[in-house]
């Protein structure tokens, strides 16, 4: 039977991988592993996002003196990352399929330069039909550089190497329209483009992950404006991958319904790279309109009312509107003085073109 994409970037999240006692469950992965495998020899392209390396390494040490979490992370996720990759190295290799680690750091997005190489040495990969198994690096990743959770990342991995879908495996069958535990809620299906979920989101975390239900609804958001499905499902269901692919309408998850545009790879960066920003651009009350109208422009000198920051030409910049709030971010096309020499100029060269431009 075919399978509905042929392009997927799959995210397992630790609470899936790993037992109550925060022990390496062999069983689930090895059930996921077959999974993986099977769309893989269908002709499915697969990258794996997989947490469980933090959880994995906590178990495998006793640590005789107190460490703050980031020497927590850095300790156990260079234990555990050994751990897991070899692993999933021997169980796919049961299957006659070849994985390649990739340890990344969020500072690898932050140049269009890094973002590219990145991209590169994973479509050599995906050539060679080497399966890239995607983690954060937290030995190096500090607190202010670090994803917010495995969620972001994959988000960033699916829009970087233009999935056609991304499925979230979590410990729970979805968005629930109200509390899981309450009699009642039931799982929302599909959520449509510009849907407010807000009144429905649990904000709790998972035992053994950094992010939440909130995260994740973001993250989806974002991926799916960009033109790819996204799936959040439970992890936990047998066949829960072959499920979502073969039969989607007939299995329990939420479905976000991708935007129908095309977006361009460079906006697709610059879509995720509000965290590198090196500063601001303040704007009017008729920047702000014109920005958010229905036909496509640039933002002019103009429009900018102040400027926040130390910037380069070329860095990534928020977009800030007059009551303070974040309405998108670009690529500027000048250095923050000149941006100042400019800005409130009628007739000048855009700040920021519309081809290097997200808005939120």
């Amino acid at each position: 039977m075919d399978f509905q994409f042929k392009k997927i970037a799959v995210k397992v999240g630790s609470n899936v991988l790993t037992r109550t006692d925060g022990t390496l469950d062999v069983t689930r992965v090895s059930a996921l592993v077959d999974q993986l495998a099977e769309l893989r020899k269908a002709g499915v392209e697969v990258v794996l996002i997989s947490s469980g390396a933090v959880a994995s390494g906590r178990s495998e040490l006793k640590v005789s003196r107190k460490l703050d979490s980031v020497d927590q992370r850095q300790l156990f996720s260079a234990i555990g990352q050994a751990k897991l990759i070899n692993r999933y190295y021997e169980l796919f290799r049961e299957h006659g399929i070849t994985v390649g680690q990739v340890l990344t750091t969020k500072e690898n997005f932050g140049t269009r330069r890094h973002y590219l190489n990145q991209r590169n040495c994973m479509r050599v990969m995906l050539e060679a039909g080497v399966i890239p198994i995607v983690n954060e690096n937290d030995t190096v990743s500090v607190t202010e550089l670090m994803f917010t959770d495995n969620d972001e990342l994959s988000g960033m991995i699916a829009s970087m190497m233009d999935m056609e879908a991304l499925i979230i495996l979590s410990n729970i069958d979805g968005i629930y329209n109200g509390a899981p535990s309450k009699p009642g809620t039931s799982v929302i299906r599909v959520v449509e483009p510009g849907k407010d979920l807000s009144d429905y989101i649990q904000t709790e975390k998972s035992g053994f992950g950094r992010g939440g239900m909130l995260t994740k609804t973001s993250i989806a958001r974002k991926v799916a404006d960009e033109g790819i499905t996204v799936i959040i499902a439970n992890g936990k269901r047998d066949n829960i991958l072959l499920d979502l692919l073969r039969h989607p309408e007939e299995t329990v998850c939420t479905r976000f319904v991708p935007a129908r545009e095309d977006v361009s790879s460079v906006k697709k960066w610059i879509a995720h790279s509000g965290g590198f920003a090196k500063g601001e651009l303040h704007l009017n009350e008729g920047a702000v309109k014109m920005l958010k109208g229905k036909k496509a422009v640039s933002l002019l000198p103009v429009g900018v009312v102040r400027i926040e920051g130390e910037f380069e030409k070329d860095d990534i910049v928020c977009l800030v509107d007059p009551r303070g709030r974040n309405i998108g971010v670009g690529r500027v096309s000048v250095g923050s003085e000149e941006a100042r020499e400019l800005m409130g100029q009628h007739g000048q060269r855009p700040l920021v073109h519309y081809d290097y431009l997200y808005l939120e």
